[in-house]
């Protein structure tokens, strides 16, 4: 398929989106999706028609979409917009807006003009990083990996892709993925066979295959509709000759709606077509190129990036394909779900202590189910328990973080899963780690709210321009602006008596020009850099006789914001 193509605008290839709460089978099961990710179509964030998903959302009833595209960079990671993941100020809120309407989202990364990163990056440790990011940065379980062009017969990408996704799984309990790959109606090319190839020798399933039905360049009055069906069934026999436990619930199908790029069209009348096949044999996934498309407009050129090129309702083939959702195909057969939240979701926590949160449950559809927690992602030396450990949807359990006395300050995401029949959910849990004290043991203070995860100042006070944003954060929800002014720099302060005459570290993330960090008062050291990607300044000082200083964080006048987070002191 040809997903990128139809973002070769300057802002192309950024679809993206995340959710707290997010749903998948369960780890073993043969259904590849639970009957939130059954319909779940892609999305360009970055077109000016972000607005559609909203729509799909709110009005049309859609509880899930793919969002791309992540592009390997080397050995780094960033949106089709060239910002990088995690810190993306365009993108990062219209995954929140998405979350906070309700969807859950899978990340998806290549696409025709771009490569995930096991294709850009040959370090297997940087590439299980990376991937691993992804999934604390967005709180998602499912991830996509788009291969199309010369990317598919890269066999020593795809062995690193296999292996990245290996150990993932086993240290993400619940994680899928899935591999979106070019198809003719006869099925995938030898190099995409040779792609299940890689999964069996690295003694894993891919959990949907996931075939872009679409351009098989066989003349404008291919029936598109039986082409995707074609397609699929090839697909599954090639698929089962790899590995016999594949199944439908193994099989996603994406066509491009609309003109495709080889004059083809793909109508809602082919849609119906491809939704009954899938209710019919349980297929694990259907989406489509893109909800961004999902309008009508009049045109010549094939495969415009903001409509269809068709007459169309809007939203027509978001509406033909949602039913599946809930059918009893969707997901493998499976009608049963939960959702999964915690209150409250971040916890400040000193060297020594403990916090608690309560997990609760909800039947969303179907019946109640048993729900067994678990947690993943703790630092060594923070035990994460749960009481009780399983419970039916719709009950709760109190989740404790106790935190071992040598845990090094910092913010820490915990993702909380519950596992069930019909599925999965995850939640993050944003853990920031204090110091319990002062460095040469003598007690003291710490810093209060030093990750802005209160969503206010307090007890931070700000002379010239300071607030809290939501965007852009190192990470948890939150962090600190600093606006200067034409004539006046801008600084936030936060004083706090620590033990006397006592050697501290102070560190903080920044970004921005002249952004300084450091002490005064009782002790007077500083720090700075001038850079547009976040980055950790570190000061060390030594207190005087009161133990008392001033910490603080400013920007230079005349210079633009500004932005702090996650501030440790020990």
């Amino acid at each position: 398929m040809h997903l990128a193509r139809f973002a070769a605008s300057a802002c192309a290839l950024a679809l993206a989106a995340t959710g707290a709460a997010v749903a998948l089978a369960p780890a073993g099961s043969a259904a590849a999706a639970s009957s939130v990710y059954s319909v779940a179509p892609y999305v360009d964030m970055s077109n000016s028609q972000e607005g559609l998903l909203d729509t799909a959302i709110t009005g049309h009833q859609l509880k899930a979409y793919t969002a791309a595209f992540v592009l390997g960079e080397g050995c780094n990671q960033i949106w089709g917009d060239t910002l990088p993941v995690g810190n993306d100020s365009y993108t990062d809120p219209e995954i929140a807006r998405a979350k906070s309407e309700g969807a859950s989202v899978i990340i998806s990364s290549g696409g025709a003009s771009g490569e995930p990163l096991a294709w850009t990056c040959s370090t297997q440790s940087s590439v299980d990083a990376g991937y691993q990011a992804l999934i604390n940065d967005y709180g998602v379980t499912r991830l996509d990996f788009d291969v199309e062009g010369a990317a598919v017969a890269d066999t020593a990408a795809a062995a690193r892709q296999m292996q990245a996704m290996k150990d993932l799984k086993a240290s993400n309990p619940g994680l899928q993925f899935s591999m979106t790959l070019p198809v003719l109606t006869s099925g995938l090319t030898n190099d995409g066979v040779n792609v299940l190839k890689a999964a069996k020798n690295a003694g894993i399933r891919i959990d949907v295959v996931n075939i872009m039905a679409m351009d098989y360049y066989a003349g404008t009055g291919t029936e598109m509709g039986q082409g995707a069906v074609a397609a699929a069934r090839a697909t599954l026999t090639q698929m089962q000759s790899v590995d016999s436990g594949y199944t439908y619930a193994n099989l996603g199908i994406t066509p491009m709606i609309g003109k495709n790029d080889d004059g083809s069209t793909f109508t809602p009348a082919d849609a119906r077509t491809v939704e009954s096949f899938a209710a019919q044999n349980g297929v694990g996934r259907l989406a489509f190129w893109s909800v961004n498309r999902d309008q009508p407009c009049s045109g010549s050129a094939n495969s415009l990036p903001t409509c269809s090129e068709i007459s169309q309702n809007s939203l027509a083939f978001t509406d033909a394909f949602v039913p599946y959702e809930g059918s009893s195909g969707g997901g493998g057969g499976t009608t049963s779900d939960f959702s999964l939240s915690l209150s409250p979701g971040s916890a400040s926590v000193a060297q020594g202590g403990s916090a608690t949160a309560t997990v609760a449950t909800a039947v969303t559809s179907g019946s109640a189910e048993s729900v067994s927690l678990s947690a993943s992602g703790a630092p060594s030396g923070v035990t994460v328990s749960f009481s009780p450990a399983t419970v039916t949807s719709g009950g709760t359990s109190t989740l404790t973080a106790t935190v071992g006395s040598s845990v090094a300050a910092g913010t820490y995401p915990i993702t909380v899963t519950g596992t069930a029949a019909g599925g999965s959910h995850s939640a993050t849990y944003t853990l920031t780690v204090t110091s319990s004290g002062g460095g040469g043991g003598g007690g003291g203070g710490s810093l209060t709210n030093a990750g802005f995860e209160t969503g206010s100042l307090g007890p931070w006070t700000c002379t010239g321009g300071g607030s809290v944003v939501s965007s852009p954060v190192h990470s948890g929800s939150h962090a600190l602006q600093v606006t200067p002014s034409s004539s006046s720099t801008g600084e936030c302060d936060q004083t706090v008596t620590l033990s006397p005459n006592h050697s501290y570290t102070l560190t903080g993330w920044v970004q921005g020009p002249y952004a300084y960090v450091g002490v005064s008062g009782g002790a007077t050291a500083s720090t700075w850099s001038n850079n547009t990607s976040w980055n950790q300044l570190t000061v060390s000082f030594t207190t005087g006789g009161s133990g008392t200083v001033t910490v603080y964080v400013h920007g230079w006048y005349g210079q633009s914001d500004v932005h702090a987070d996650d501030f440790t002191l020990g």
